[in-house]
């Protein structure tokens, strides 16, 4: 009896110790700490890579490869040590989702998201008017010159270096000054809407937040503390897949001799007027086998549809000729339609959540909320007015910066649009590599014209380039993620996270700003990254001047079209709402035309092809059995990016590229 008795308080006692770590503290020093270093160290490992090292992009996409990697190694290793130290030095899972949170965040900073755009941009007109460009003298009549670095010598020094790698940080504290504020307000719009959104998205609709399904994983403990996942041979065999075939690629540029396993090529069709690509992406197979089976049947179908559509309207020489800017679907046709459905399928999400969002929004007026929003990071009156806030402020320094009053509200609606709606794909489908059919600048001068905006508004427009063009990244789907994970592994008080938040923005900031900086007066910007240094700071210029030379009126065409794919989209909608079975998710349709999609449609097909199969012979349990060998594919392929670029740093080595989508 006594035994018995041992035995039951025993199974109590563990089942206590595995459920009590969701009612300990999570925002710890320690853990805030170890955040810290990660957010600095992708702050400073992205810029190295991509400016320097020349190899894998380890924060350009909402993958979050830098990130991923870091916190495996935290888990892993980090976590494993402190354990054998002593077990209660071990992270407990609301830490780790501290710690994670502050390195997706730290990943949409560095390239894409901020750094590696703003400080090329607000320099080029400047430095490549030298080389008597023909859109310089156009473009330097209407330049706002506290919005850009127009020192000479700081500015030869950027793109061509300097002795003794100074920073003049005296000639670039006007641009940064005027640029940091309108920047915060971004991220604090971003990060309020999130909050806003996630209950909605998260309990009532349960979206299913495929990019968090690896660090939840990596975050649970069993009963002797370990991290399950990583006891399973099946992760481990997929990790060794990624990482011997990535590693290959490594060897392959050391010594040729050694084979290449790389899974991309591509061939011409339609009077080779379209190309297909075959790429085979581990990561993203791991990504896309967390996703529904009818969202990956969609995606790969729909974009099936578009590739052969764009094929036989090229062949047959029809063609839309409207220059909507370098970012997006190259097709007009397709960037209007790509509109309508994502401006659609936010309006449907809106519609869909509409009494949870006036309990929002009546928390600006009411002094008692009707809403509990006791769990959330801050409350939703807090949230409401910074979005309100922070969207009065850049309407503001949008117009101060050149773009007419009634062309701001519209231009900020339209961004609205593309970051919530590419925010809530990601959260739903998955889509760790994802864009939008177009941008808001190019929303904006389609629907009113150049000549009606006017030339300092159309360089305003393009100046949007910096935070607002080639959207593979954003603070927005950063914070989504790290909210949600941290709401499903903590469940005390969540006040105080959106600080360490901040912290996590400030320092990769900060880490990469100042890399960049001295990266550039080092070596020369001119010598780094040829995207990032070169093309695209003249594109919002090279855009921006051909639109004033040659003033289009506002294009009623467009709005047919844009009108015609919101009607599309909500066809579909209510197809999938009427019909059960109805295999077509709406999703298909709002991105599949767009560019990356092309480059995905192999591996959506195989991750479709091979989930369809196991669920359909393996029920949810055979799904659940292999879903550790997927995810070891994520692991393996970020782990051996990391790898690589430590001996590329090690062998001063430049341009082995190991991963790119």
């Amino acid at each position: 009896m006594d035994i018995k008795v041992k035995t039951s308080d025993n199974k109590l006692s563990q089942r206590e110790k595995r459920h009590s770590n969701a009612r300990l503290p999570a925002i710890t020093r320690r853990a805030v700490l170890i955040g810290s270093i990660g957010a600095v160290l992708i702050g400073l490992i992205e810029p190295y890579a991509i400016n320097v090292v020349k190899g894998s992009y380890m924060a350009l996409d909402f993958s979050t490869p830098a990130a991923l990697a870091l916190f495996f190694f935290v888990t892993a290793l980090l976590n494993r040590v402190l354990r054998r130290l002593h077990n209660g030095f071990t992270l407990k899972s609301g830490e780790l989702a501290v710690v994670y949170t502050m390195m997706v965040l730290a990943s949409a900073i560095p390239s894409i998201g901020l750094t590696a755009q703003l400080l090329p941009i607000i320099t080029a007109p400047f430095y490549f008017s030298a080389a008597r460009n023909p859109w310089i003298d156009i473009a330097q009549q209407d330049l706002k010159p506290w919005l850009y670095m127009s020192n000479p010598d700081a500015v030869k020094g950027f793109y061509e270096g300097i002795r003794g790698t100074t920073i003049p940080w005296g000639a670039w504290m006007q641009p940064l000054l005027a640029w940091i504020p309108f920047i915060f307000a971004l991220f604090v719009v971003m990060i309020c809407l999130s909050v806003i959104l996630r209950r909605q998205w998260s309990e009532k609709e349960r979206l299913s937040y495929p990019l968090i399904q690896l660090p939840l994983e990596l975050t649970r403990e069993d009963i002797s503390g370990g991290v399950p996942i990583l006891k399973k041979y099946l992760f481990w065999i997929g990790f060794g897949v990624a990482f011997i075939f990535g590693s290959f690629i490594g060897l392959h540029f050391y010594y040729p001799s050694v084979p290449s396993l790389n899974f991309n090529t591509q061939f011409a069709a339609f009077d080779r007027n379209h190309d297909f690509f075959i790429r085979l992406s581990f990561p993203m197979l791991g990504f896309f086998y967390l996703v529904n089976l009818d969202v990956l049947f969609s995606l790969w179908f729909f974009n099936l549809i578009f590739q052969i559509s764009d094929g036989l309207l090229l062949m047959y020489g029809f063609e839309w000729k409207e220059n909507m800017g370098s970012f997006g679907t190259p097709s007009a046709l397709f960037a209007h339609l790509g509109m309508g459905a994502i401006t659609m399928y936010v309006v449907m999400g809106a519609y869909v959540g509409r009494d949870h969002f006036k309990k929002v929004l009546h928390t600006l007026i009411a002094r008692k909320s009707e809403i509990d929003d006791s769990g959330e990071i801050m409350s939703y009156r807090t949230a409401a007015w910074g979005c309100l806030l922070g969207l009065i402020f850049m309407t503001g320094w949008l117009i101060w910066s050149g773009m007419p009053y009634f062309v701001a509200p519209l231009f900020l609606f339209g961004a609205a649009i593309l970051f919530v709606g590419l925010t809530r794909l990601v959260v739903e489908c998955g889509l760790a590599e994802a864009v939008v059919s177009t941008t808001p600048s190019g929303f904006v001068f389609s629907g009113f014209g150049s000549r009606l905006i006017g030339p300092r508004g159309m360089l305003s427009l393009g100046l949007s380039y910096v935070w607002a063009s080639d959207l593979r990244t954003s603070v927005m789907a950063s914070a989504s993620h790290g909210i949600e994970l941290f709401h499903r592994r903590h469940h005390n008080s969540r006040r105080g996270f959106f600080l360490i938040m901040a912290l996590a923005i400030i320092l990769a900031m900060a880490s990469s700003g100042w890399l960049t900086m001295h990266q550039a007066y080092k070596y020369g910007g001119a010598n780094l990254n040829v995207w990032f240094f070169n093309a695209s700071p003249q594109l919002p210029y090279q855009w921006a001047v051909a639109n004033i030379e040659n003033p289009s009126a506002p294009n009623i065409w467009g709005w047919m079209v844009t009108a015609a794919g919101a009607g599309i989209m909500f066809w579909f909608s209510g197809l999938r709402m009427q019909f059960a079975n109805w295999p077509l998710h709406p999703v298909g349709f709002a991105v599949g035309n767009v560019w990356i999609m092309n480059h995905l449609i192999l591996t959506l097909f195989l991750a479709w092809l091979i989930k369809l199969l196991i669920v359909r012979y393996g029920g949810l349990r055979g799904y659940r059995t292999f879903m550790p060998f997927f995810m070891g594919l994520i692991v393996g392929q970020y782990t051996c990016n990391i790898l690589w670029f430590v001996i590329d740093l090690l062998t001063g080595q430049k341009g082995n590229l190991i991963f790119w989508i």
